[in-house]
C-alpha cells in the first residue's frame, strides 16, 4: 500500500522527537513536509534532522501546497492545537494530534464536528494506551477474573529541575500537572475501568520553592461506577520516582493487581496478580508490534486506510477532555465536581 503522505507542524523539542526518533520507523508513512513558524525551531531541525531545504515551510497552508499531504501530525503546543487542527480539517486533511487536543471541552467538540461533517479522521495520540499492561489490566476488570474491582490506586512521582537553559516549557504553564501530565493516567483509567468518572475532588498546589508557575502536585479522590480511585501526583518529589505510567494498584474482591516497572521504558511493565490467599504470579503480558508513539501513528494510518473511528478519536477522547477540565475545576473551588456525559463540569 502506498505511504501515507504527512506533513509534520510543531518541531520544538518533543516534535523533532517524533521526527527524528519515531516516524523514520514507520513505513506506513512519508513525511513530505516540516513546518514551524519558529526560525529557531527550524534552525535545530536542520541541525538533528537535515532535512531537504525544500521540506521545510513556515507555514502550515505553503507546505499544503507544495507538497499535497493527506494527512498532518500536530506537535505543537497546547495553544496551537486547535488552529493547527482546525486548518488542516478545513483542508481535507486527516489529523493526529498531541494531547490534550483542546483546551476545553467546547472547543474540542468543535473540532470533532468539523472532522465529523467532512468525513476525516481526527485521533488524539494517548501514547500511554498502546503499551501490553494497561491492556491486560483491562482484560482483568472486564473479565471480573477476580472479582469485581472496586478500589484503584496510583502514585506518579517525579523531580523536574531546571534545565541548563533555564525552566522548560511545563515549568511556565498554567497546570503543569494535571493538564500536561495527569492526562495521561486519567485517559489510561477510562480505558482500564472502561467507563466513565462521575466526580472528582482534586486539590492541587505548588510549593513556593519550586521552578514551576503553576501546581506541581495534586491529590485527587475520583469515583467511577462501583470504583473509588485515590490519585496522587508530583512533579517535585523527592521519594523515588516512579514509572511514567504510575505505579498502580488495583483491589479486587479476591485479591489486588500492581502495575509497576524497573526502569522508564513502558516496554518493561511488570504486572503482579495477588489472589486472595495464594501465592502472586506475574500476569502475561501480550507483545504489541509496537507501542507508544509507533503504535499510536500505526493506528492512525490503519483507521484512514479502513475508514473505522480508531480508539482514541477526537470524539471518544471528549471524555478525557472533560476529567481533566473537572479536575482543573476541582482544584480551583477547592469542592468536589461532578462529571456529566456532556462534560460540563459544575461544583456539587
Amino acid at each position: 500500500m502506498t505511504p501515507l503522505r504527512i506533513v509534520q507542524v510543531g518541531m520544538g523539542a518533543h516534535g523533532r522527537n517524533w521526527a527524528r526518533r519515531v516516524l523514520p520507523d514507520i513505513g506506513e508513512v512519508e513525511v513530505v513536509g516540516y513546518v514551524d513558524s519558529d526560525p529557531y525551531a527550524l534552525d535545530m531541525l536542520g541541525e538533528e534532522l537535515k532535512p531537504r531545504p525544500e521540506m521545510v515551510f513556515e507555514s502550515l497552508r505553503e507546505a499544503i501546497g507544495a507538497t499535497h499531504p493527506e494527512a498532518v501530525l500536530n506537535t505543537t503546543a497546547l495553544p496551537a492545537h486547535v488552529p493547527v487542527t482546525r486548518a488542516a480539517l478545513d483542508a481535507g486533511l486527516h489529523v493526529l494530534v498531541e494531547k490534550p487536543f483542546a483546551p476545553s471541552l467546547t472547543a474540542g467538540q468543535e473540532l470533532v464536528d468539523v472532522a465529523t461533517r467532512a468525513g476525516l479522521i481526527l485521533m488524539v495520540s494517548q501514547n500511554y494506551r498502546y503499551f501490553p499492561a494497561p491492556r491486560a489490566i483491562a482484560d482483568m476488570v472486564r473479565h471480573e477474573s477476580l472479582g469485581k474491582l472496586h478500589e484503584v490506586s496510583i502514585d506518579f512521582r517525579r523531580y523536574s529541575t531546571v534545565g541548563p537553559n533555564g525552566r522548560g516549557r511545563h515549568h511556565l504553564e498554567e497546570q503543569p500537572l494535571l493538564v500536561d501530565m495527569s492526562i495521561h493516567h486519567f485517559d489510561l483509567l477510562r480505558l482500564i475501568l472502561d467507563s466513565e468518572p462521575q466526580r472528582i475532588y482534586c486539590e492541587a498546589w505548588n510549593p513556593k520553592w519550586t521552578a514551576f508557575s503553576g501546581p506541581s502536585a495534586t491529590i485527587a479522590s475520583i469515583v467511577f461506577p462501583g470504583v473509588v480511585v485515590s490519585y496522587r501526583g508530583s512533579w517535585v518529589s523527592s521519594a523515588p520516582v516512579t514509572p511514567w505510567g504510575g505505579r498502580w494498584s488495583l483491589e479486587f474482591e479476591h485479591g489486588e493487581v500492581s502495575w509497576s516497572n524497573r526502569d522508564d521504558d513502558m516496554a518493561h511493565d511488570k504486572v503482579v496478580i495477588r489472589p486472595r490467599g495464594a501465592k502472586p504470579r506475574a500476569a502475561t503480558l501480550h507483545p504489541m508490534a509496537r507501542t507508544g508513539g509507533w503504535g499510536t501513528i500505526t493506528d492512525f494510518v490503519d483507521a484512514i486506510r479502513t475508514g473505522r473511528e480508531p480508539e482514541t478519536s477526537g470524539r471518544r477522547n471528549l471524555g478525557t477532555i472533560a476529567f481533566v477540565a473537572a479536575a482543573v475545576e476541582s482544584a480551583t473551588v477547592h469542592e468536589p465536581v461532578s462529571i456529566y456525559r456532556t462534560g460540563e463540569a459544575l461544583p456539587i
